[in-house]
C-alpha cells in the first residue's frame, strides 16, 4: 500500500500489524492499498433467491424472522427488505408497484440440505406473492438485482446496527416504508451472526460484534428532481428508528459527515486506537475524503 507520504509499504500481522490492524475495519483512513491477499471460503452452487410477500404481512413476518435467525443453520443467511415490486421485467407484470417484505436468502451447501434450512419459512408463513428461490452459481446472487440499480440513481442513505427488534420498532419500519418515496427505496437487514461473533470487540476495529443486524434504509430514484424529497424520506426515517439500534453504523451506509460523535459511536472502544493508528500513518490527514478519523493530538 502506498501511506500519506508517499512510501511503499507491507501490513500483515508481521508488518505493520498495527496498520493491519486499522485496516480491516478502518475505512480508507490510513493508506492507498494497491494489493492484497485474501482466504476464501470454498463455495460454488448454492440454494438462494427471493421470497415476497404483500406489505399487509410485514409485521407477522418480521416478528417471526426475529425469532427465527437465531435458530436457522450457520450455513443460511436470510435478510428482510420492506420494498416495493419494480414495475419491470423479470417480475410478473400483475405484482409491479406492490410494496412488499421480502426475505432474501443463500444456503451455502448441498439443495437437500438448504430445503430443509428454509423449509420453516415456506411452512410456518403465509404463502408467498414470488418464490424464486433454487439452486443457482454463487455470482448469480451476488448480481442478481444489479440490472434494476444502473450507475446514475439519486442516492441517500443511512445505517445503523440493530441488537434487537421489538414490535415498537416494527410499527416504525411499517410506518415508513408505506411513505417510501419510489420504487427502488428500502430498507434492509443483513445478519450479523456466525463467524462475526467468534472474533473478539478489540481484534478489529469494526466494533458491533454483539450486534444483530445492520440495518441500511436506502431512498433511490432516477429523477435529479426528487433529491431533496428522498433525503427527507431517508433521514426522517432513520431518526424515527435511531432510538431502536446501537448508536454506530456500518461506514459504507453513510453519506456525507456523519460528524464526530457518529464516527466515535461506530467504533466504540476501538476509536482511541484508530486515533493513534491514524496519528503515525496520516498525520495531517490526507485521506479525509471518508467517513473521517481525525489524527487528533496525543503523544
Amino acid at each position: 500500500m502506498v501511506l500519506a507520504d508517499g512510501r511503499f509499504v507491507t501490513a500483515s500481522s508481521s508488518q505493520n500489524e498495527d496498520l493491519f490492524w486499522g485496516l480491516r475495519g478502518g475505512g480508507g483512513n490510513f493508506s492507498v492499498v494497491t494489493s492484497f491477499v485474501f482466504r476464501a471460503h470454498p463455495v460454488s452452487m448454492v440454494l438462494a433467491g427471493p421470497l415476497f410477500w404483500e406489505i399487509n404481512h410485514a409485521q407477522q413476518i418480521m416478528q417471526w424472522y426475529r425469532d427465527f435467525l437465531p435458530k436457522a443453520p450457520l450455513e443460511l443467511c436470510t435478510f428482510l427488505g420492506l420494498k416495493t415490486v419494480p414495475s419491470t421485467e423479470p417480475f410478473p407484470k400483475d405484482i409491479w408497484g406492490k410494496k412488499i417484505v421480502a426475505l432474501i436468502s443463500c444456503y451455502n451447501g448441498s439443495a437437500e440440505d438448504g430445503q430443509k434450512a428454509i423449509q420453516p419459512i415456506r411452512s410456518e408463513l403465509p404463502v408467498p406473492i414470488l418464490d424464486w428461490v433454487g439452486p443457482m452459481p454463487f455470482p448469480a446472487i451476488q448480481s442478481m438485482f444489479d440490472p434494476l440499480l444502473p450507475k446514475g440513481l439519486q442516492w441517500y442513505w443511512k445505517g445503523a446496527y440493530v441488537k434487537e427488534l421489538p414490535d415498537r420498532a416494527i410499527d416504525v419500519h411499517l410506518e415508513y416504508a408505506m411513505e417510501a418515496p419510489s420504487e427502488l427505496s428500502l430498507m434492509h437487514l443483513y445478519p450479523i451472526d456466525g463467524a462475526v461473533h467468534r472474533i473478539g470487540k478489540d481484534e478489529t476495529p469494526w466494533n458491533c460484534r454483539d450486534g444483530s443486524w445492520s440495518m441500511v434504509i436506502a431512498a433511490v430514484d432516477p429523477d435529479p428532481a426528487k433529491a431533496a424529497h428522498l433525503k427527507r424520506w431517508g433521514r426522517a426515517y432513520w431518526e424515527a428508528v435511531n432510538p431502536f439500534t446501537m448508536g454506530g453504523g456500518y461506514v459504507n451506509f453513510m453519506m456525507g459527515d456523519e460528524g464526530d460523535a457518529r464516527i466515535s459511536a461506530t467504533y466504540g472502544g476501538n476509536f482511541e486506537r484508530l486515533t493513534a493508528v491514524k496519528r503515525k500513518y496520516d498525520p495531517n490527514n490526507l485521506f479525509r475524503v471518508n467517513q473521517n478519523i481525525r489524527p487528533t493530538k496525543g503523544p
